[in-house]
């Protein structure tokens, strides 16, 4: 069973560790914008190369290139093989639409949301005491979060693929909350996989 996955979370949710409980349970490969922009620079694809030029001036990459970009990144052998758990992507409905148009009928599977409260990621990073992590900066960067993401979380919703997931608790409880959601959401995408139309 190849799944396509996509995670999503406030900062300081603890994205990257279940990211990595999902890997390591279900075989897929994780791969953020961050990753799949420095693989294509490093590569030095059309597109790489393009969206280098761009954040060399200091702009953020389009929509348009980054959409590009992870084309490429997903017909690439180890995710036509073991399917992926996307970070990062997709940010915004159009690209949502755009990865559903990209992966044609092997599709996304599922978004998992770590739902953490404002307050308790705000606690969380203060606690971690870096220089960036003020009051001021965490409100802001949540924020932008909050009316960036929400839109997409509703879109993954409509289309019955979103996976609300407490994120409090120890690492092992998280991640047996997910592990119950993903396997429940195999288990419906095995059923309509094995239904002939009868």
């Amino acid at each position: 069973m190849v799944l396509h996955l996509a995670i999503f979370g406030r900062q300081g949710a603890g994205k990257g560790t279940q990211s990595q409980r999902i890997v390591d349970a279900y075989g897929v490969v994780h791969i953020s914008t961050g990753d799949m922009l420095r693989a294509a620079i490093a590569d030095e694809t059309a597109l790489g190369l393009a969206a280098q030029s761009i954040m060399d001036e200091g702009g953020l990459v389009d929509d348009e290139t980054m959409i590009g970009i992870v084309g490429e990144r997903l017909a690439q052998p180890d995710i036509v093989e073991r399917g992926v758990l996307l970070d990062g992507f997709p940010r915004t409905p159009t690209q949502a639409d755009e990865l559903v148009r990209i992966l044609g009928e092997r599709s996304i599977d599922a978004a998992i949301n770590l739902e953490v409260s404002i307050d308790e990621v705000t606690a969380r990073m203060l606690e971690r005491g870096r220089d960036d992590d003020t009051p001021e900066a965490i409100a802001k960067r949540l924020g932008l979060y909050e009316s960036q993401t929400r839109p997409l979380l509703d879109w993954f919703d409509e289309r019955g693929l979103l996976l609300e997931v407490d994120g409090l608790g120890v690492e092992d409880e998280v991640f047996g909350r997910v592990q119950s959601a993903l396997d429940a959401c195999v288990a419906d995408v095995e059923v309509v996989e094995g239904d002939n139309g009868e």
